[in-house]
């Protein structure tokens, strides 16, 4: 059985200098202690698409992911603790005969079935996504299968997401509800949950995806809530060099807030949001008075 996920989670403030200094109130939504298994964002977006499965009469999960995906090793352990198969799709052809990666070894350890594809081949393949099974060979080999899309963000994730503003009391103009956003997921179900006046920051972790971005948050809130919403925008200046790029500005950043806070920051996600929302607190990019709250929406790599 899938162990029980902490809800609430956490909701803490962040007295920091930088923002201090602006007039600007940080605080941290804790989703990282969410669950051991299935932690932050990813909790959020796959329960929904879990009882779907269910519901169903599903028996295996097929999905997507890069060589240090999250939200494989997520799949993979949520799959196995409700007894369904499951199925990973992984960019990168040359990682089949190599020795696993932790990220890998985790996946695989849980149950998950690797399959390695060219990178022509997975981007025909997350293509065709949407369904069951499809007409691309990677995909009906398979058989029958709830295809979660990369980074697990459709219209159930989206709902799920709506979820994290109705855990913050008091929510109004002076707030800023703040996440990273990959797939866009996690910032769709953030905005559509927001009460009138409070906006959302997504904070963009992939080079080159203006306006590709904006597109899938906006087919989202369509999909999932049937109208669009006007209370949020995209950061796309704090990519880090591109999805997956830690560059050692960005490392030096995540440390020292480490010491100073004594929380642990996952890298390629948490880090660059809050980089971002540093460099945004120092440019003036807040009024005075307002509030900021950021989602840790995952744990950090082990070491």
């Amino acid at each position: 059985m899938l162990e029980p996920a902490l809800l609430p989670t956490p909701l803490v403030d962040c007295t920091d200098e930088a923002f201090a200094r602006a007039g600007v109130e940080l605080r941290l939504k804790r989703d990282d202690l969410l669950h051991p298994t299935v932690p932050g964002n990813k909790w959020r977006k796959l329960a929904p698409n879990l009882a779907a499965a269910v519901e169903q009469g599903h028996t295996r999960l097929l999905t997507f992911g890069g060589a240090y995906s999250t939200h494989l090793r997520a799949v993979a352990a949520a799959a196995g603790a409700l007894g369904l198969e499951s199925v990973g799709l992984v960019r990168g052809e040359e990682l089949a005969d190599r020795p696993r990666n932790w990220s890998l070894r985790a996946a695989e350890a849980a149950g998950m079935r690797l399959e390695f594809l060219t990178r022509a081949e997975y981007r025909e393949a997350t293509g065709r996504a949407e369904g069951e099974g499809g007409a691309d060979a990677p995909l009906h080999r398979w058989g029958r299968c709830l295809v979660l899309p990369e980074g697990g963000s459709n219209a159930l994730a989206a709902v799920g997401a709506a979820g994290i503003p109705a855990e913050l009391p008091d929510l109004g103009e002076r707030d800023v509800v703040c996440c990273p956003v990959g797939t866009g997921g996690t910032l769709a179900g953030i905005a559509a949950g927001l009460p009138t006046g409070a906006r959302a920051l997504g904070v963009a972790v992939l080079r080159g995806g203006e306006g590709y971005l904006e597109a899938e948050v906006t087919r989202l809130h369509l999909d999932a809530f049937g109208r669009g919403f006007d209370n949020w925008r995209i950061d796309h200046g704090h990519h880090g060099g591109g999805y997956g790029k830690v560059p050692a500005e960005l490392a030096g950043f995540a440390e020292r807030f480490e010491r100073r806070h004594g929380i642990g920051l996952e890298r390629r996600y948490v880090a660059k949001l809050l980089a971002a929302l540093t460099d945004l607190t120092r440019a003036g990019a807040f009024p005075r008075g307002t509030r900021l709250t950021a989602v840790v929406t995952g744990l950090p790599d082990p070491e």
